[in-house]
């Protein structure tokens, strides 16, 4: 799985100085991934339209790899969810995955922070034929959170987290608020390239994910692990947590 970028909004004065963290992928790596992909995740027009278009637009390719978009798809089908939330839209392309793995009456909330995303993963979703299951939340996330707990609705059943990395245990932290007992976490971006280990490799980035991972572990009603991956994004991973 891949990084996502060091800055919420790339307008910002901030952003014009920090740079995208890099991601270093082997070509042994891709071409496995590649195999993979072909052989049997089978990646189809609608999630390829949503990479494409994402190009096109200027995003950076940090959508999930298509394996770990399928992995999305078959937890949210494995853990019978039926409302799903997302930290982080960017294209849709993760978003398209995971809707397919809902029920007919499944719903999916996604929060995105900048607009030129939000309507880019729109015409996605839409083309996939899922607009009536998604609903896109424009704005800081952290806002969009609060907001959802004053709503009148049911506690989610499955939380994807793949946003900026300084708030991810703030994320996780609305993730346990916002999720049902038995509901499954998914946190992207868990190792960094190593940076775990060095912090110094992304000071951006790499304290916010170390402080999640710690909060992973210490967390009363969280129970977690955290797996390693390789591929076209590098050398990265995710965490799995069930809300207890």
């Amino acid at each position: 799985m891949l990084g996502l970028r060091t800055c919420l909004d790339p307008r910002d004065a901030a952003c014009q100085t920090v740079p995208m963290f890099e991601h270093k992928p082997r070509p042994e790596w891709i071409a496995t991934e590649e195999f993979i992909s072909n052989a049997v995740v089978h990646p189809d027009a609608a999630v390829e339209q949503a990479i494409r278009t994402a190009a096109e637009a200027g995003m950076p390719a940090i959508e999930v790899a298509p394996n770990a978009g399928k992995l999305l798809k078959l937890l949210v089908q494995l853990s019978g969810a039926r409302r799903i939330l997302e930290i982080g839209t960017l294209a849709g392309y993760s978003t398209i995955w995971m809707g397919r793995g809902l029920p007919h009456n499944g719903k999916l909330v996604t929060c995105e922070y900048l607009p030129q995303h939000a309507e880019v993963a729109w015409a996605n979703i839409d083309a996939a034929g899922l607009g009536e299951r998604v609903e896109i939340r424009l704005g800081p996330a952290l806002d969009t959170l609060a907001a959802l707990a004053e709503e009148d609705r049911e506690p989610f059943d499955f939380i994807f987290i793949d946003a900026d990395k300084q708030n991810n245990s703030r994320y996780l932290d609305w993730a346990v608020r916002l999720g049902r007992p038995g509901a499954v976490v998914v946190l992207d971006n868990t190792i960094w390239e190593g940076a775990v280990l060095d912090p110094g490799l992304d000071p951006v980035n790499a304290p916010g994910i170390i402080d999640a991972l710690k909060l992973l572990g210490d967390h009363p009603k969280l129970d977690a692990t955290v797996i390693q991956t390789v591929g076209s994004k590098g050398w990265d991973g995710f965490a799995l947590a069930r809300i207890t």
